[in-house]
Order: structure tokens, then sequence, then C-alpha cells
């Protein structure tokens, strides 16, 4: 599959028109209704691909965005998520330096 075709599992005339936020191959059971062991076996049925994971971010991702950022009335919530996503990463990327400025009670 390259950049910007279907997946090989679409098929217009079964599944009508393309979703991105779907799942086109064969399902399997979900994560939550495994068994303990059954996590090993489920783990190895998936795709390990470079492709197969930017697949699942941009599932994710257009998920993401048709519950909070494109419905008709449309909230807040998209914009905290972001900003507190943001500050998340800002404050792993800067923990190095951040860390040094602690304030002990011993010195």
């Amino acid at each position: 599959m390259a950049i910007g075709d279907y997946p090989k599992e679409y098929n217009p005339a079964v599944h009508g028109p393309y979703d991105p936020a779907r799942y086109y191959g064969k399902p399997d059971t979900p994560f939550g209704q495994l068994k303990l062991n059954e996590i090993g076996s489920w783990f190895a049925r998936r795709n390990k691909t470079p492709s197969a994971f930017m697949g699942a971010c941009s599932r994710a991702w257009w998920r993401w965005q048709h519950k909070y950022v494109q419905p008709k009335r449309v909230g807040i919530a998209p914009f905290f998520q972001l900003l507190v996503g943001s500050m998340t990463f800002f404050y792993i990327i800067n923990y190095g330096k951040i860390k040094h400025h602690r304030n002990y009670k011993y010195h």
C-alpha cells in the first residue's frame, strides 16, 4: 500500500464509502475481552510492520477527529486535550533541565 492508496482489504461494493477511522482487515478479539493465557497469541497475530503501526496511528487520529473536532457542535474538549498533551510533551523533553531546579530541604 502506497501513500494515498486505500487498504488492500477495502472493497467499495461491500464496505460502502471509505472511512479512514475504520479497520478493514479481518476482525479479531478485542484486547479487553482476552483472558490472560491468550495475550501472547493475540500479540503474535498482530501485524508489526511500520506501515501497520502508521495505519493504527492514522485510524486513532481520525477517530479522535470524528469524535471531538468535526462534530457539528464542537465543545472546548479538543483544545484542552491539545493543551494538556503539549504541556506533557514539553515537560518530558525539558525534564533534564527542570530537575536541577528542585528545592531540597537539606543541602
